[in-house]
């Protein structure tokens, strides 16, 4: 559940980044973006690591 979470969440991220021009918000967005690709990343290591042991 936390995975499709954390997809819907990078999917969000990159449409607003698709029309946000305003320079501050577009790098909270990405700094967000980067913060939601990192946890998805932990998640799938950590779903990935259960299914081995």
């Amino acid at each position: 559940m936390a995975d499709w979470i954390a997809r819907a969440n990078i999917e969000h991220f990159k449409k607003l980044l698709q029309t946000e021009k305003d320079p501050v918000k577009r790098s909270v967005i990405e700094r967000e973006l980067a913060e939601e690709e990192q946890k998805l990343a932990a998640i799938l290591k950590s779903q990935n690591e259960r299914k081995k042991g």
